[in-house]
């Protein structure tokens, strides 16, 4: 399967460094979402899955239940903190199909092309153009994408919009693009499809990757 290391591109946030092993306890109250997320993702038993920003794998058990014993999880996270907090419980589970892979999304490698990819509450990832072209194209055409996170809710609700900005300011580098997370992934893929949620606090997009590419990747703006 991959084989990649991370180069911190970023500035690391706290929360997937010396928070990591709160992660799971602090955010637990978006199990529900990370769910839906998962479910929107068409996906078959066999297939092989990206988990692209896997964190401390919360959705990699999730994923493995779609695609059997027969198939393949494969996590990709840039923060070593993070990625021990999931490979300690893809031990203590047993998950012997799930690879994970300490990368940033911006240069992992991927050693055969993967029937899917996740994209569930890294809305940094989503903004990188250069994340999205490296995961694309490991994807074979036709693979299916599916995306969620939160978004800014319509103007006139502000107090939604603060508490968002409260909720989500430890996990995000910046808010730009918060307005439409999805807007790079939706250049190059095709039927897409966006779901928003909680009064347009948040979405569920799905996209299939075509079979020729769609124009030319977006700049980094």
């Amino acid at each position: 399967m991959p084989n990649a290391e991370s180069n911190n591109t970023y500035q690391r946030l706290p929360a997937y460094q010396e928070h990591a092993h709160s992660y799971n306890r602090d955010t637990g109250a978006f199990h529900s979402y990370r769910q839906a997320v998962v479910d929107a993702l068409p996906v078959s038993p066999g297939d092989v899955v990206l988990d692209v920003g896997c964190g401390t794998g919360l959705c990699c058990g999730m994923l493995r239940d779609k695609v059997g014993t027969h198939g393949n999880v494969v996590g990709i996270e840039e923060s070593s903190e993070m990625l021990a907090v999931a490979r300690q419980q893809a031990r203590r589970n047993d998950w012997r199909n799930v690879s994970l892979v300490r990368a940033a999304a911006e240069h992992a490698r991927i050693e055969r092309p993967a029937d899917a990819a996740l994209f569930c509450a890294v809305h940094d990832i989503l903004q990188s153009p250069d994340a999205l072209r490296n995961i694309v194209a490991s994807l074979r055409p036709g693979a299916w994408v599916a995306a969620g996170g939160a978004k800014w809710a319509p103007r006139m609700m502000l107090p939604v919009n603060a508490l968002l900005r409260t909720l989500h300011e430890p996990y995000v580098r910046s808010f730009d693009g918060f307005d439409r997370p999805w807007r790079h992934l939706e250049q190059v893929t095709e039927d897409v499809r966006v779901r928003q949620l909680g009064f347009g606090s948040g979405y569920i997009m799905t996209a299939r990757v075509p079979d020729r590419p769609l124009g030319g990747w977006p700049d980094a703006n």
